[in-house]
């Protein structure tokens, strides 16, 4: 292995301990549900500032966008949700029904039409699942997964006793049906995948390759799994978007601009 990226390769593994350590620090603070946002008031509603709801990945809870969040609400979404969904669970449908009726309950209570959805990880996939199999695309605007196993990772084969783990192998049977055709999905994906997370293995499983689907792929370079969701530099690419007024081409696999180099 090249100097470069063995040095590369220390830095991001430092980061993600540092992390890792911070995020062990403000995980109790996550495990309540929190406050919901107050009901939609009697005017007119901004076009441009639809809810977003937040979906954490396996074994984790809210605690995790807690940088992203704050990014988010600083720059204008005045409704930023978090969904803990039981560390119980067992089955990705039954979370992505779940989601599905929080998104009903958002939008009830603020009056919009549409939410946007922000997945790390499993979140990333659950979010999918909703949009593609559960009717989510007409309610879900944009989702944007970040280092969502979409093609499947196999990463610590020993975890394979968890059902959830098992879903997100290669060849899953969800795996497959997500795999089917969407015609005429009508949400827009943008997936952001690193080329160094050690838990999407091989990194490429990140992107999400679909006909059907309108797909926006980002690579990110110089940081790890953990990093995706709590990094500003990928905050404001979250923030871009979500904001993107325009379509993506039905099934286009883009990287945007070049890599997101972070290092």
């Amino acid at each position: 292995m090249e100097l470069a990226k063995v040095t590369a390769l220390m830095k991001a593994t430092a980061l993600e301990v540092a992390i890792l350590t911070g995020h062990l620090v403000l995980y109790p603070s996550g495990i309540v549900a929190e406050r919901l946002s107050p009901a939609a008031p009697t005017t007119a509603i901004a076009p441009g500032s639809r809810p977003v709801v937040l979906l954490h990945g396996f074994v984790d809870n809210r605690s995790v966008f807690v940088l992203l969040r704050r990014s988010l609400t600083r720059h204008g979404r005045d409704c930023v949700e978090s969904l803990n969904y039981s560390p119980l669970t067992c089955d990705l449908r039954a979370a992505a029904e779940l989601l599905g009726r929080r998104v009903d309950e958002i939008r009830a209570r603020t009056g919009h039409a549409e939410v946007d959805i922000v997945g790390h990880s499993l979140g990333g996939l659950i979010a999918r699942y909703y949009v593609q199999r559960l009717g989510g695309d007409t309610r879900v605007r944009t989702l944007v997964t970040l280092g969502t196993p979409h093609a499947g990772t196999t990463v610590a084969p020993l975890a394979d006793a968890h059902p959830l783990v098992r879903q997100m192998r290669p060849g899953s049977d969800v795996l497959r049906e997500l795999a089917g055709p969407a015609p005429g999905c009508r949400t827009r994906f943008v997936s952001f995948w690193s080329d160094m997370d050690q838990v999407m293995v091989p990194a490429e499983t990140a992107r999400l390759d679909h006909p059907d689907l309108l797909v926006h792929n980002v690579r990110v370079s110089g940081i790890g799994h953990l990093a995706l969701p709590v990094h500003p530099t990928v905050a404001a690419g979250v923030r871009d978007a979500l904001d993107a007024g325009g379509p993506v081409i039905s099934g286009t696999q883009e990287e945007g601009p070049g890599a997101t180099s972070v290092a």
